[in-house]
């Protein structure tokens, strides 16, 4: 007897996005399953964080079909605090003053490691420190999708190996589904349930990363799978990243 397919939490059909005379989005169609966690790669100007702007709805001004959750958040390569605010503050910001709301911002950044700086100011803090402010602010909401524009982008070699741990640890207690955009072949290996090349604004490879958890880069089968996804980018397979 058939089953039901995984309820979806994205489902977008023919995206389109244009910039003038230089169409960015070619009519992008993809679905990601509730929990499931997607990496998207593509070159430099290839739509990678215009797609995402689409589905977090922060460019109204693109054409084809988009269904996404209510309950989403963005994290962004600047952790974008307010640096007049306090860490606390900055979680909870655009939620409910009240003590349930500062109660899970407590808890949220207790799940990132960084509760003991709940009342110090932004200016203070690590890049990984700040950045693990902003993951905190996405949880507090909830979300049942996690939008990921190149979070670790800024950091550190070891901070992004902490980092990568990390976010693995979270997204197996939450669930949302989650976007990841990154240049980085590696970290989308790394991280990913499958792994979306976007070229010229279409998506040229949707494949999905049937490896073991936890990864390791010096695997036969990681190696392979980041030779075939170097190729659909045109890069060398000697590099470790996409451009």
């Amino acid at each position: 007897m058939a089953t039901d397919p995984a309820p979806r939490a994205v489902i977008a059909h023919d995206v389109r996005k244009s910039f003038g005379d230089d169409q960015v989005l070619s009519g992008v169609n993809l679905e990601i399953a509730a929990g499931e966690f997607v990496a998207l790669l593509g070159r430099s100007g290839s739509g990678k964080s215009t797609f995402l702007r689409a589905l977090g709805a922060l460019d109204s001004e693109v054409d084809g079909y988009i269904r996404v959750p209510a309950k989403q958040a963005i994290v962004f390569q600047d952790p974008r605090l307010l640096p007049w605010q306090k860490v606390l503050t900055n979680v909870t910001i655009g939620l409910p003053a009240n003590a349930e709301t500062k109660a899970k911002a407590i808890a949220a950044l207790g799940e990132v490691n960084v509760a003991s700086k709940a009342k110090v100011w932004p200016r203070t803090l690590s890049g990984g420190e700040a950045q693990r402010v902003a993951l905190a602010r996405a949880l507090v909401r909830e979300p049942e999708l996690l939008l990921l524009d190149e979070p670790f982008g800024a950091l550190d070699a070891l901070t992004r190996i902490k980092m990568h741990g990390l976010l693995q640890e979270l997204h197996g207690r939450h669930l949302p589904a989650v976007l990841l955009v990154t240049h980085d072949v590696d970290e989308a290996i790394l991280l990913a349930d499958r792994v979306i090349v976007l070229t010229d604004g279409t998506i040229s490879l949707d494949a999905a990363v049937d490896l073991p958890r936890p990864r390791s880069r010096d695997t036969t089968e990681f190696v392979t799978v980041r030779k075939r996804l170097l190729r659909e980018l045109g890069v060398s397979e000697e590099s470790p990243a996409a451009p």
